[in-house]
C-alpha cells in the first residue's frame, strides 16, 4: 500500500508540473475574412495595431478573399468571420446558416467615379464600369445608379474585379470608364484626374461593413464572438477620439495625401453606427432588392438574419 501510495503521489506531482508548464490564458484564435482593405475597414486594422484584440484575449488573423466565397469559407471552417453583412444576407436567403452579428455603419459611401470625358449619362452607353463582384454592394449600387440615370443595364458592361482596390486600379489604368468606389479610393481617383459622377450611397438599402458568422459558431463559440466584437467596437471608439492619428494612418496605409485622408476620415466617421446594430428597415430593403431578381423563401423573417445580442453594453 505504501508503494502504491508513493506511485500515486509521484504521478500527481508529475501532473502538477506538467500543468504548471502550460501557458496561462492562451489567446483564442480567430480568422476574419475580408474582400479588400478600405477606409471603412480601418477599425479592424486599429483593433490589431492598437492591441485591442490582444487585450480581449484573441489572436486574430486576416485573410483576404472575394465576397462571393466568404460565406462558404465560414461554413467550411476556413474562417470564423467575414466583414460583409450584405454577403451574409445574400447567402442566408439561399438557405445557408449565417447570421450578421455586427454592423459598423448606418449608411454607405459608394460613389460612381468616371473619367473626365463622361459628362452626361449617355456617355456611359457602351462603356465598362468596374465593380467588386456580382451581387456585391457595388453591383447593386451600380444598378441603382444606372436606373437613376435613365440607362438600361444592358447599355453598360459591369466588370468584376474582386475588390474595391482592384476596381480603382482598373480605373487608374484606363481599362474602364468608371468604377464604383468608396474611401479612400474615390478621393485618390479625384486627385488622379477622375471625377465623382454620381453619389450612390443613398440609392439602395444595403448593409455595409461589419461581421457575420455561422449559427454553429454562435452556438459553440459565443465568447469568441463577444470578444471579437468588443475589440472592434473599442477600435471604433479610438478612431473617433484620435482623429489626427487616424488620419495619418489612412494617409500612410493608402498612400494618399493628408487632405485626401482628412476627407476620407470625415466621410467614414460621419456614417458610423452608434451601437454596432443595423436598422431592420435596411435589412428588409435589401431583401426586397433581392426579391426583384429571384424568388425568396416565403415568410422570410429579417430578424432571424441578425443577432445583436452579443454587442457590448453602452458605456
Amino acid at each position: 500500500m505504501d508503494r502504491n501510495f508513493l506511485a500515486a503521489l509521484l504521478l500527481f506531482a508529475e501532473i502538477l508540473v506538467a500543468r504548471s508548464s502550460w501557458p496561462a490564458d492562451m489567446p483564442q484564435k480567430a480568422r476574419i475574412g475580408y474582400p479588400s482593405s478600405v477606409v471603412s475597414t480601418l477599425p479592424f486594422d486599429i483593433a490589431k495595431e492598437k492591441s485591442f484584440y490582444t487585450r480581449a484575449g484573441l489572436d486574430v488573423e486576416y485573410i483576404q478573399m472575394r465576397s462571393a466565397i466568404g460565406p462558404q469559407a465560414i461554413l467550411n471552417g476556413n474562417i470564423n468571420f467575414f466583414t460583409s453583412p450584405q454577403a451574409a444576407i445574400n447567402a442566408a436567403v439561399a438557405g445557408l446558416p449565417l447570421v450578421v452579428v455586427l454592423s459598423l455603419y448606418r449608411d454607405t459611401p459608394w460613389v460612381l467615379v468616371t473619367t473626365k470625358d463622361i459628362s452626361r449619362a449617355e456617355n456611359l452607353i457602351g462603356k465598362k464600369i468596374a465593380i467588386s463582384d456580382i451581387r456585391s454592394s457595388p453591383y447593386y449600387f451600380a444598378r441603382a445608379g444606372l436606373k437613376k440615370l435613365g440607362l438600361d443595364e444592358k447599355q453598360v458592361s459591369l466588370v468584376t474585379t474582386g475588390g474595391t482596390s482592384n476596381s480603382f486600379a482598373t480605373l487608374a489604368t484606363n481599362q474602364v470608364a468608371g468604377a464604383v468606389l468608396s474611401p479612400p479610393f474615390d478621393e485618390k481617383a479625384v486627385s488622379s484626374g477622375y471625377k465623382k459622377f454620381l453619389f450612390l450611397g443613398d440609392l439602395a438599402d444595403i448593409p455595409y461593413v461589419g461581421l457575420f458568422t455561422s449559427q454553429a459558431e454562435i452556438r459553440s463559440n459565443r465568447d469568441r464572438i463577444k470578444k471579437t466584437i468588443a475589440a472592434v467596437m473599442d477600435a471604433v471608439t479610438w478612431q473617433r477620439a484620435n482623429r489626427a492619428e487616424a488620419v495619418r494612418m489612412i494617409a500612410s496605409r493608402y498612400r494618399i495625401s493628408p487632405s485626401e485622408a482628412e476627407r476620407s476620415y470625415e466621410t467614414i466617421v460621419g456614417i458610423l453606427s452608434p451601437d454596432g446594430a443595423i436598422d431592420l428597415k435596411k435589412v428588409r430593403g435589401y431583401l426586397a432588392l433581392l426579391g426583384e431578381e429571384r424568388a425568396l423563401p416565403e415568410n422570410l423573417d429579417a430578424e432571424k438574419l441578425v443577432d445583436f445580442s452579443m454587442l457590448p453594453s453602452p458605456r
